[in-house]
């Protein structure tokens, strides 16, 4: 699986449509989901899978520049639905299947999801390699030069895969992925709904560079979380043997749903494009910072923030409803 900044022949993304999930929002999720679209289209095809039903009204709300293909889904996160897309270095492209089981049965509805992967390789006449294990997208992250960033809490998930040991998914992901090295956090974003995916808390910024999220309010129950996943980050070690340079992302203030329920709001939640970085904008106070804070650390890169307000009350941010295709031999 190549780095997230190794080039990019498109990105995918899906229209939401989960009624039961969006309620009164869904409007406000699509308008959102929208502009994540378009920003990413100035560095990069798009294209985007919604229901048949869906087709007019997504391709009147992208405009022209955005593909729409029409595939049954369930709901709109293609990071964790989409095939994760795997090359060969001799100009070969295929998708991963994860199985799929509705983060965990945290719904029940997923039996057009769970095949999204496999109906996504078909129509790009790829191979497809079928998973033995329960993971979503948004669960790994990697380096492109063999190391792999995942938390216990997800992958070794009761709700997911019960009998897998931690030896046993290591080697798993390191068949599928082409890993080396795997390492291990413990656990994600307090109160997230994916049950500790890692894009919500880390991601790779370049070979030997993590991002990961902090706090310095010692009552947020994220705090010894952070600390702890960055105190691990700083005395790991990737596959190439480099220790990590772990540059830290302040996390934005609390905010609930009305039933009292934690929005997992994190500025590590984005998009590497080509040539482009997309984040989220939170109506925070820290945005400002965090918007110079990736400028600094991404120069040769142009950092656009989208408002993501309307997208994380649905669970998850702008790596969660992406999905980038590598370029065939950029690996």
């Amino acid at each position: 699986m190549p780095a997230e900044w190794a080039p990019h022949d498109r990105c995918w993304m899906a229209w939401p449509c989960r009624e039961a999930l969006w309620g009164d929002g869904l409007e406000a999720a699509r308008a959102a989901y929208v502009a994540v679209a378009q920003a990413i289209a100035e560095f990069e095809p798009v294209t985007l899978v919604c229901n048949p039903s869906d087709v007019a009204e997504a391709s009147l709300a992208t405009g022209s520049g955005i593909d729409v293909l029409s595939l049954p889904i369930d709901d709109s996160w293609m990071r964790d639905t989409g095939p994760t897309f795997v090359t060969d270095g001799k100009g070969g492209l295929a998708g991963v299947d994860w199985r799929f089981n509705g983060w965990g049965k945290v719904y029940e509805i997923y039996g057009q999801d769970a095949q999204l992967a496999s109906r996504m390789a078909e129509r790009l006449t790829i191979p497809s390699f079928e998973a033995p294990i329960v993971l979503e997208g948004g669960a790994v992250h990697v380096d492109g030069e063999g190391t792999a960033l995942v938390t216990e809490q997800c992958l070794l998930d009761p709700k997911r895969n019960p009998d897998v040991t931690r030896e046993e998914m290591d080697g798993h992901l390191r068949e599928f992925l082409g890993v080396d090295r795997v390492i291990w956090l413990p656990q994600g974003y307090d109160g997230d709904e994916t049950a500790g995916h890692i894009d919500e808390i880390a991601f790779f910024a370049g070979p030997g560079i993590v991002v990961t999220c902090a706090t310095d309010d010692e009552n947020d129950p994220n705090f010894p979380i952070f600390q702890d996943n960055i105190a691990r980050l700083k005395s790991a070690s990737d596959a190439r043997g480099r220790t990590l340079d772990v540059i830290e992302v302040p996390t934005p203030r609390r905010r609930d749903h009305a039933d009292g329920r934690r929005i997992t709001l994190s500025y590590v939640n984005c998009y590497m494009a080509n040539g482009g970085l997309i984040i989220p904008d939170f109506e925070d106070d820290q945005d400002d910072r965090v918007y110079r804070q990736f400028r600094e650390l991404f120069p040769d890169r142009t950092v656009i923030q989208v408002p993501a307000q309307d997208i994380v009350v649905g669970g998850g941010g702008i790596h969660c409803i992406t999905q980038q295709q590598p370029a065939v031999g950029s690996d």
